[in-house]
């Protein structure tokens, strides 16, 4: 129905010439920002602040009098404050423009009947993207065809978990967190594959109509601004009030006009704190200096004091407004509770047993070799951070078997993968299997209450199959999760090469990982 409506052919997708007539109609597949203010209107806002207009009086009546040193004074003052805001907008704007450029999101499409790999900017309404694990969604899509794909909807739905997608149509009233059949613009593919019609792009995306919004909306005072212009209003009708009462005693006891005039101004300009503006714009540079170092970039030197005047912060849940980081907590392997210390996808952290570390062998290290390769997650450095491509759940399994000094590269140079199956929601587990010398070795990962079941006997300490107590591995599940954390069950099956995939007549199984 939408390749119909797009006039398309999802087969062989849109010409070279039906590219560049849509493109004409519909512009590239970018949000309109908004202009750029001249560095000179920056400049002069600047100067737009109550006490700062004020000094400038002041600096201009001191001048006017002769007062040059003062004067002088007064306007280094406001052109150092200026110079100091001017600069930190201008940096902050600079380092935004750069990461905007440097955004630049590669995607695969079939055109003419070939793949093509170009731009998400030259993307256009009917275009047919193909998707696959680790890639940013580049425009709202309607599925059109899909295996196992899970998108990490989060920015649009704040539901931290990925959402299973099929193809099926829906309702045209359908709200944004169950259409099930689309993908939007900035999510994030962690698992499976998908084909798909873009049926918006730029600001026609939902993405772009939050963009709008947001670029539509008044810009608003932070605290300190509110509190510098009540303070600079009752400053100014306080000096004003002493001046005109000086003014007025000084007439009544027979003083001169001049004399009074010069001592009025005299009084307001020694009254007005020159050096609080400065004093201000210095503090919260450095306030903005050291967010930069923790990798937050401030635009205008206000901001920065917001988040000190918060006094209440309202969260729904983990994952979502936090760092959205799975950490593995503890395992629990041959009848022992092992504890995982560390944070994050940093693997830097040690796996211990009764406040020891542990021996990672046997049943322990069987676990963790479980749950690094049945996987599809990967792990990599970027500088001082670690950054992940795929589901966070299983990023955290690979975290936890280098904690335990095991390298997924090298154990799946070791064990290479000859096929998998991957994770379905009606299934609820994932398998994968590696070939071991003449043996086949079939891992699965998944929920507990679908493979407990299945499992007669676990792994000993030793490594050695033994009795499997089920009503344990259920009561230990449930203390778990009342402490909040999730639930995972590995297990291992040791067969014949090309044996069917499937979870039925498991053999042994070891442990339950759990995390949160």
């Amino acid at each position: 129905m939408a390749a119909q409506q797009l006039v398309v052919d999802s087969a062989t997708g849109l010409s070279a010439e039906e590219v560049v007539s849509r493109q004409a109609r519909h512009g590239l597949n970018l949000m309109t920002e908004k202009p750029a203010t001249p560095g000179w209107r920056r400049f002069v806002q600047q100067l737009a602040q109550p006490l700062v207009l004020v000094l400038l009086a002041a600096g201009a009546i001191t001048a006017a009098l002769g007062e040059w040193t003062d004067a002088s004074v007064i306007l280094g003052v406001v052109l150092v404050n200026a110079f100091i805001g001017y600069w930190q907008e201008a940096k902050a704007e600079g380092a935004l423009a750069a990461l905007a450029r440097t955004i630049a999101t590669p995607v695969t499409v079939r055109r003419g009947g070939h793949r093509q790999k170009l731009d998400a900017s030259q993307l256009v309404p009917g275009d047919v993207v193909i998707l696959t694990a680790g890639d940013r969604v580049p425009a709202d899509l309607r599925l059109l065809q899909q295996t196992e794909m899970q998108i990490d909807e989060s920015m649009l739905t704040g539901e931290s978990l990925p959402v299973s997608k099929q193809t099926a149509a829906m309702a045209a009233d359908t709200l944004l967190a169950e259409r099930l059949c689309m993908a939007y613009a900035g999510s994030a593919v962690v698992a499976g594959q998908a084909v798909g019609l873009v049926v918006a792009t730029g600001n026609a995306s939902e993405t772009g109509r939050i963009a709008g919004l947001i670029a539509a909306a008044p810009q608003l005072a932070t605290p300190l601004t509110r509190k510098m212009a009540r303070f600079s209003n009752w400053l100014l009708w306080a000096i004003g009030g002493l001046a005109i009462l000086t003014f007025g005693v000084g007439l009544a006891r027979g003083e001169s006009v001049f004399a009074m005039f010069m001592a009025a101004v005299a009084l307001a300009v020694g009254a007005i704190p020159e050096g609080l503006p400065a004093a201000v714009t210095v503090t919260l540079a450095i306030g903005v200096a050291r967010m930069a170092k923790r990798r937050a970039i401030i635009r205008h030197l206000p901001a920065v004091e917001t988040l000190g005047s918060t006094t209440v912060i309202c969260s729904d849940k983990t994952g979502t407004l936090t760092e959205n980081a799975m950490t593995v907590r503890a395992l629990w392997c041959a009848g022992q509770a092992f504890t995982v210390s560390g944070h994050g996808y940093n693997p830097e952290g040690v796996i211990s047993h009764e406040t020891q570390p542990a021996e990672i062998a046997g049943a322990l290290r069987e676990c963790l070799v479980a749950g690094a390769l049945c996987n599809d997650a990967s792990l990599a450095r970027e500088g001082r951070r670690w950054k992940i491509t795929g589901d966070p759940t299983e990023a955290a399994l690979l975290v936890a078997a280098r904690k335990g000094s095991l390298d997924e590269h090298t154990l799946r140079t070791l064990l290479p993968r000859s096929s998998e199956l991957p994770f379905d929601a009606n299934r609820q587990y994932m398998v994968t299997a590696h070939v071991s010398g003449s043996e086949q070795i079939i891992y699965l990962k998944g929920a507990l209450e679908r493979l407990l079941p299945l499992c007669v006997d676990q792994l000993q300490i030793n490594g050695q199959p033994g009795p499997l107590d089920a009503a344990a591995v259920e009561a230990l599940t449930h203390a778990y999760a009342e402490q909040g954390l999730r639930v995972l069950l590995l297990a291992r099956k040791i067969s014949e090469p090309n044996s069917p995939l499937t979870a039925s007549g498991t053999k042994q199984s070891w442990g339950v990982t759990n995390w949160n």
